[in-house]
């Protein structure tokens, strides 16, 4: 059979039903857009006020933040290099403090406008928000279980630059590590020990911290002289070189009080120790000490007064003292056959297995 035979034979379509298909399919869908457009306007009109809305507050918030942090620092600036400011904690200090708490308040900031932002955009399509707060939920959990260390950290860092427990340029222990700061960040600390090596101090391991450059600090120092010194002696000579070392730069300012003689710390036989203390700058007390021990030890060679361990002198007109007077007369056991040797020496046992 010929295909023209078959094409003859099948059924031709109807134009007119067609045409009126489409036709109805077409006002259907006309109808659809009619009655739906205007819910589309509102709620593409209202996503878009929802996310303006969000990015505005978001920009105005984090310029508002950098601005406030940009004039604490110009504040510290300001001040850093005058009388006040040596009283104050230095401006690097106070900058990495003020940028640490402006990126955790822009980060929070941004977090919570977005988030909010999305959710009512996810409202506005009419998506019901309960599984998806409680599939989110779930997965908070499961990830501060995961990385709470990391978490312990964070919020360990948040609080100690809130609180500020000690900045860069202080002198703290940590307990597993002591030295100077160097740089405060939210997870790890950075000390430089006394050696010179670089600790990496982890917040959250941070247990208890001894910050010793906030407040003031005392410098201590012994002085141990012979038992036979005039005490007021000792004393009017401490005081001489203690006030003029307040008089002299850098001290004048590194003394935060006079210096004081405490009294006699400890009287023995062959010495007497006198305790000096003064109140110094916070981190300054090493150094004031060591200056405090040169100013005394002067001080007394000035007055003639000994100190222990120093050689003692000899009178005017004495003669070398013979070396011969220390050394001990020889000793009467030294020899084997001497006397005294053989009547020490061991009765040796009798012999039981002798017969006559």
């Amino acid at each position: 059979m010929s295909l023209s035979v078959l094409l003859a034979a099948a059924p031709s379509p109807e134009p007119g039903g067609s045409l009126e298909e489409a036709a109805q399919q077409a006002g259907n869908a006309a109808g659809w857009v009619e009655e739906n457009w205007s819910t589309w306007l509102s709620t593409g009109l209202r996503i878009l006020l929802i996310v303006a809305v969000a990015i505005t507050l978001r920009y105005l918030i984090r310029r508002a933040l950098t601005n406030l942090i940009d004039r604490m620092n110009r504040s510290a600036q300001a001040v850093e290099g005058t009388a006040l400011g040596g009283l104050l904690v230095n401006a690097e200090r106070r900058r990495q403090r003020s940028e640490a708490i402006g990126s955790v308040l822009r980060s929070v900031a941004s977090f919570l406008i977005m988030g909010t932002a999305a959710l009512m955009v996810l409202g506005a399509f009419k998506i019901n928000l309960a599984p998806l707060l409680a599939s989110a939920g779930v997965a908070g959990v499961a990830l501060g279980f995961g990385a709470r260390n990391l978490v312990t950290d964070f919020l360990s860092g948040v609080f100690m630059i809130l609180e500020d427990q000690y900045g860069v340029g202080d002198t703290i222990d940590a307990g597993v590590a002591s030295g100077e700061v160097i740089e405060v960040g939210l997870r790890v600390t950075k000390l430089r020990g006394a050696d010179g090596e670089i600790w990496y101090v982890r917040n959250g391991e941070v247990k208890r911290i001894g910050n010793l450059s906030q407040g003031w600090s005392t410098a201590g120092v012994d002085v141990t002289v012979r038992p036979t010194e005039n005490l007021e002696h000792v004393r009017a000579a401490i005081t001489t070189a203690a006030e003029a070392m307040a008089k002299e730069e850098p001290w004048s300012e590194r003394l935060w009080g006079p210096v004081e003689v405490l009294g006699l710390d400890a009287v023995l036989l062959d010495s007497m120790t006198i305790r000096v203390t003064a109140k110094t700058m916070p981190g300054k007390s090493i150094g004031v000490e060591r200056e405090l021990r040169w100013r005394i030890k002067q001080a007394l060679d000035d007055a003639g007064i000994r100190m222990i361990g120093a050689v003692p002198l000899q009178a005017d007109g004495e003669g070398a003292t013979d070396p011969a007077a220390g050394v001990a007369a020889p000793s009467a056991y030294a020899s084997a056959t001497s006397p005294q040797s053989l009547a020490t020496a061991p009765i040796p046992p009798a012999n039981l297995n002798k017969h006559p």
